[in-house]
């Protein structure tokens, strides 16, 4: 399994992890569902009553362990929406929040450079 370096940039500073490209991929997946759930709380919330939609829970264990969390529910829109994120290992934890449309840009940046 072929593994890169991946830069997740933060508002305040970026952090990196080797991050493989098939876990990217799913990631991407899962933020595409993710969207959909977020445009369908605002198109709800425009139109009455929303109804709940699942939040989105990704993890990844390799050299780091790598978690991004997002409640659909919360976020007016998508462009709205941050995500919390935690990379970890056995020394050091980092968690914080990011927006996601930067997510989705840093991780389209990756999987072009990876090829």
């Amino acid at each position: 399994m072929s593994v890169s370096q991946f830069t997740l940039n933060l508002v305040e500073g970026s952090v990196c992890f080797s991050f493989s490209p098939q876990a990217a991929r799913d990631l991407q997946s899962a933020i595409v569902l993710l969207m959909e759930s977020l445009k369908a709380v605002a198109a709800k919330t425009a139109g009455g009553k929303a109804s709940g939609q699942k939040p989105m829970e990704y993890r990844y264990a390799g050299d780091v362990f790598f978690e991004v969390f997002c409640n659909p529910n919360i976020w007016p829109t998508p462009f709205a929406a941050k995500v919390l994120i935690t990379v970890r290992d056995d020394r050091l934890r980092v968690t914080t929040e990011a927006q996601l449309s930067r997510l989705r840009d840093d991780l389209a940046q990756y999987l072009e450079q990876v090829g």
